[in-house]
């Protein structure tokens, strides 16, 4: 009880003190902060690009992940398994600097190409409206990244939760004349759903709040719709870069940012808690 009670004063003092360091930047004059426009109205493109990589990385890691995390709980032979299982493990530990390094010297290179021929042949499609960057540091890269980083949290959380399906579950569906991926969709995926989605949410809190790795492979600038052109930012990122230099009600507006993003993070975990709620009966979650 000491435990979790200090979590929650922690947590307290946390809000407290983002909310005494904002009110001086939501009560400025626009005048005296970045842009000459409002706080509302800048944080409001950052809360949409932040939302965006997300998205992108939430959609791309998350079938991945699972796929890895039933191959090696399921299908891969048990040496195979533990060997994917430390690779798995060993690559939730890289630190992000590391991932944006490799995004802006090999992936966004890599990806230049592919940004051509999407502004060429589906240019029509606002999210690939060129003309594409030269140097491939655009939202996509970043979702990109993000998603490489989040896909081992998710595959390690999910492997965990395969393996605690019960065996009679399983067994009695083999049992019963199912194949392995039947047994897989009627024993298995029932049971972890609420895991899944606890996985996919930590995943999700890393990609909303991560910072270093977005600040090297995105070129940041004002909101647009086109995935790959230079463009967006996300609060996280703003954050980062702006701190050092920032002064007086500037700093009160990145204090600010901060607190928006806490919200969106206490609000996306109430979320995952209220689907796990929802579906605890027939699952690992209870």
């Amino acid at each position: 009880m000491v435990a979790g009670s200090l979590i929650l004063f922690v947590l307290f003092c946390v809000a407290v003190f983002l909310v005494k360091e904002s009110i001086p930047a939501l009560t400025a004059d626009p005048a005296d902060l970045k842009g000459g426009v409002s706080f509302f109205a800048h944080i409001g493109a950052l809360i949409v690009g932040t939302l965006i990589a997300a998205a992108i990385a939430l959609l791309l890691a998350t079938p991945v992940a699972v796929g890895v995390a039933l191959f090696i709980s399921h299908y891969a032979p048990r040496r195979l398994a533990q060997g994917l299982g430390y690779i798995v493990d060993l690559l939730a530990a890289i630190p992000s600097v590391i991932y944006g390094a490799w995004g802006v010297t090999v992936l966004a290179p890599a990806l230049v190409p592919p940004y051509v021929w999407l502004a060429e042949n589906a240019g029509w499609i606002p999210l690939f409206t060129g003309p594409a960057s030269a140097t491939g540091k655009t939202m996509l890269t970043a979702g990109v990244v993000l998603a490489v980083m989040i896909m081992p949290i998710v595959t390690s959380l999910s492997r965990e939760i395969f393996l605690q399906t019960p065996k009679l579950h399983e067994e009695a569906a083999l049992a019963l004349g199912a194949t392995r991926w039947e047994m897989v969709r009627v024993a298995v995926l029932p049971f972890a759903r609420p895991g899944i989605v606890s996985a996919v949410m930590l995943g999700l809190g890393r990609a909303l709040g991560e910072t270093m790795a977005i600040a090297l492979v995105l070129s940041s600038g004002p909101m647009i719709a086109s995935l790959i052109q230079s463009g967006n930012q996300t609060i996280a990122a703003e954050i980062a870069l702006a701190f050092p230099e920032s002064s007086g009600v500037q700093t009160n507006a990145l204090f600010a940012a901060g607190l928006v993003l806490f919200v969106i993070t206490l609000a996306v975990n109430m979320v995952a808690r209220w689907i796990v709620a929802r579906h605890k009966e027939f699952s690992g979650a209870n």
